[in-house]
């Protein structure tokens, strides 16, 4: 098991590449760049691109004996004990239409645990950090999930797959539910920022379907840290391999499940 001096060597190597990645971001937005197609509508820049080689290359250089499952490319090696999982421009829908919501994302699994996370918003120049067991911060500040309730009073948020014209499992039947049990739904497009916004009670609940691990690894880690609750849509235990994702300030994690359970039995 790493020790404490360990995981502080770790999420500083995370922190500095992820305020890297993030200032190549802020330089580039609004300037000309290259974007292709993964899908119909999933887009990926050369920023992206640039951002991932950037993080991965500071951090294979840190730790070469370590993992890497990121977004952008396949690496060897992935299932070493200790794994980095990075999304290095989450919101890239966003990016690509100089809408400045988006974030780098970087979290490290040892032996399937996620130890630490770093969620880098480089518009607003915030840093969210948790480490297992060391909670979560907010720019070396500590943070807690909001205390609002009940369900009606509490704002939410979520987002919808690149294939929700093709496949019934697109979150509407959900989205219309939890906008009517709620006060309010926001749908912003970085699931990262979101489950960050959850951490420091921004937000008071989040839920979506067909996330992969760069998306969620990070912000989960920092809403159990900051006292939050995150499971699958079920309500069981939540890993950041899971289909479904339900985080919440712990409070309406039931109401929550109360109103995605129609979906789940469907």
């Amino acid at each position: 098991m790493p020790t404490e001096e360990s995981i502080r060597t770790f999420l500083e190597a995370a922190t500095a590449a992820a305020k890297s990645a993030g200032a190549l971001q802020k330089e580039r937005l609004w300037s000309d760049f290259a974007i292709s197609y993964k899908g119909e509508v999933d887009l990926v820049t050369e920023v992206d691109r640039s951002c991932e080689d950037l993080i991965v290359t500071r951090l294979k250089e840190a730790f070469p004996d370590h993992g890497f499952l990121a977004e952008e490319n396949i690496y060897e090696h992935r299932n070493l004990p200790y794994k980095w999982i990075i999304d290095p421009l989450d919101g890239t829908t966003n990016f690509a239409h100089g809408y400045p919501w988006f974030c780098v994302s970087i979290a490290l699994e040892y032996e399937g645990e996620v130890l630490l996370g770093a969620i880098y918003h480089c518009m607003m120049d915030e840093l969210f950090t948790a480490s297992k067991g060391g909670g979560a911060f907010l720019n070396g500040n500590p943070i807690r999930v909001s205390k609002r309730s009940p369900l009606k009073r509490s704002l939410l948020a979520t987002g919808f797959p690149y294939d929700r014209t093709r496949d019934n499992e697109n979150n509407f039947g959900n989205f219309i539910n939890f906008q009517l049990a709620a006060r309010a739904v926001r749908r912003a497009g970085a699931a990262a920022l979101d489950l960050a916004y959850v951490a420091a009670g921004r937000l008071d609940g989040y839920w979506e379907c067909k996330l992969k691990p760069w998306d969620v690894a990070a912000g989960a880690l920092l809403i159990t840290e900051a006292g939050g609750e995150v499971t699958n849509h079920a309500g069981l235990p939540y890993s950041p391999y899971d289909h479904r994702i339900l985080a919440s300030n712990g409070v309406i994690h039931q109401e929550m499940l109360e109103v995605l359970k129609p979906a789940e039995e469907g």
